[in-house]
């Protein structure tokens, strides 16, 4: 009787790369989300910041640095989707922050319809993350 071992199976993630039309299908993703996080999501809070805070519902109030950090984080993480070597750890670090966003959403702003849109981005950034894993291992060495 043989037995296989789990770790067959499984291509080493440092060797994995995703076929030619996942990866263009992981660009399109990558880019899009990448711009909208710099361009609509990140960049009105490092911009506009007090236009933001005075518009925001009273239940939603944030200190004034966290907004900043976010924006700061946002950019960051868009920034990096966009960049080959980061992108994998930049989709991880949005994945995490997305589910904050739905958490905050659903538990603190009272809404958790609103949640929904934050959990489909974060399990997309988690499956963009999951393909870029060369990407993540690569960094740690």
């Amino acid at each position: 009787m043989t037995t296989a071992t789990p770790a067959a199976n499984f291509s080493n993630a440092a060797d994995y790369r995703p076929g030619k039309i996942r990866n263009r299908v992981l660009w399109t993703l990558q880019i899009v989300l990448g711009l909208f996080f710099v361009i609509a999501s990140g960049g009105p809070k490092l911009v506009i910041p007090n236009m933001l805070m005075d518009n925001a519902p009273e239940n939603l109030t944030i200190p004034f640095a966290l907004l900043i950090f976010i924006g700061v984080v946002e950019v960051a993480g868009g920034i990096g989707l966009m960049v080959p070597r980061l992108s994998g750890l930049a989709a991880a670090g949005l994945s995490v922050l997305t589910v904050l966003a739905a958490a905050t959403q659903a538990f603190i702003a009272d809404k958790p319809a609103m949640a929904i849109f934050p959990l489909v981005l974060a399990a997309i950034f988690a499956w963009i993350a999951y393909e870029r894993r060369a990407t993540i291992t690569a960094l740690v060495r």
